[in-house]
């Protein structure tokens, strides 16, 4: 079943998140913090007062509504959200593009169009974005599911929306969930990835610049994925807190949009409006969706982790956008083609995680480049 959608203003949610964060008191940090201890609070302080007097969440939905969203039932009582624009072009393409964790749909708002109709005679696509499972307004899991099953969910919302064929674009968690689409789905004839997702079986390095990826690999792990053990493992303790508190969700997300764009650690300003970080928080926030949005965490290592199974290889073409400053950071070329088929490899002069957000421009025209080339 097939159901036309509009996204709700959700008035109680946001009066209760507004309650909360007018209520929150704030509390000392280290001297020229930054955000090397996590979130920074002189900006988290100017985000709640534009929270509380300048931000306009009735007005975020209206903009997100002006794109045609739909509710698709892929299996028995379970429904995932997506936007669908049809392109009016003759020649448009089926295209999948998938957000990961903490983004949203937003990630695309900006490009939607623009990919459904191209200037300047671009390749044009049908374009599918969906919300993840317990995302959003996707339906939430009874129990954690990972990267592989969404791929096989993702695969049948491409088949009930009658797209026998179709390319994959993805970042985050998209970039792993393409790897699965492109090693176990017969529709999905080219993937395009932002992001570092399923890794090869082999993953020795073989010359001095594989040592140092290595080496830079291990760092970021260290430093910065003690978010992925927590919501790997005990996500429903985190929960608790986060459940409870706007600021504290904010405080979650908006480091990570800072710490994994190119603004890195010393900037006191990630390199995205007020209003988009307010619109993806609140989109959490009104849907009560942050606790079942960390369950795809511990679904990834029940389902066994990031690695190609062994043997396997994704065939399909792949095109590689490697932004310089993303958490999941592109090895070299060579390491990364012991599991993809590799076509296309651009490496890009700036930008971070969330490159259709942060470099629209960038990112747009690497997609169309691949694609133009298939």
């Amino acid at each position: 079943m097939i159901a036309r959608f509009e996204i709700p203003v959700e008035g109680e949610e946001a009066e209760w998140a507004r309650r909360r964060v007018e209520a929150f008191r704030f509390f000392e940090e280290p001297e020229e913090a930054g955000w090397r201890y996590g979130a920074n609070r002189a900006y988290l302080e100017r985000l709640r007062d534009y929270w509380l007097t300048g931000f306009d969440w009735p007005g975020a939905v209206a903009r997100l509504n002006r794109h045609p969203h739909v509710r698709v039932e892929v299996l028995p009582g379970f429904r995932l959200h997506c936007i669908h624009k049809r392109s009016t072009r003759p020649d448009a393409r089926p295209l999948l593009i998938a957000h990961g964790w903490p983004g949203s749909i937003l990630e695309f708002d900006a490009i939607i169009e623009r990919l459904a109709e191209p200037e300047d005679g671009a390749p044009a696509f049908h374009v599918v974005a969906p919300s993840l499972p317990g995302y959003a307004w996707s339906d939430k899991p009874k129990s954690p599911i990972g990267p592989r099953a969404v791929a096989r969910l993702y695969d049948g919302l491409m088949g009930l929306l009658g797209y026998d064929s179709f390319i994959y674009q993805g970042g985050d968690w998209g970039s792993v969930i393409g790897g699965w689409m492109g090693l176990d789905s017969a529709r999905v004839t080219a993937v395009h990835l932002n992001g570092f997702g399923l890794r090869p079986a082999n993953m020795q390095p073989e010359t001095q610049e594989e040592e140092l990826w290595v080496k830079w690999a291990l760092q970021i792990r260290a430093t910065e994925t003690a978010y992925l053990q927590l919501q790997a493992t005990k996500p429903q303790s985190l929960a608790y807190a986060m459940m409870d508190s706007p600021m504290g969700v904010a405080a979650w997300l908006a480091e990570k949009f800072c710490g994994w764009s190119d603004a890195g650690t010393h900037n006191p300003e990630p390199p995205f409006s007020m209003d988009q970080m307010l619109t993806n928080i609140m989109i959490y926030l009104t849907t009560r969706s942050f606790h079942t949005a960390t369950w795809i965490y511990r679904g990834l290592f029940d389902e066994g982790g990031f690695t190609i199974p062994d043997g396997r290889r994704i065939a399909v073409p792949t095109g590689v956008a490697a932004f310089p400053h993303d958490l999941l950071a592109f090895p070299p070329r060579a390491m990364a083609e012991r599991g993809y088929n590799i076509v296309h490899w651009t490496k890009m002069p700036r930008g971070g995680h969330f490159a259709s957000l942060e470099e629209p421009e960038l990112f747009l025209a690497d997609l169309r480049k691949f694609v133009a080339a298939l």
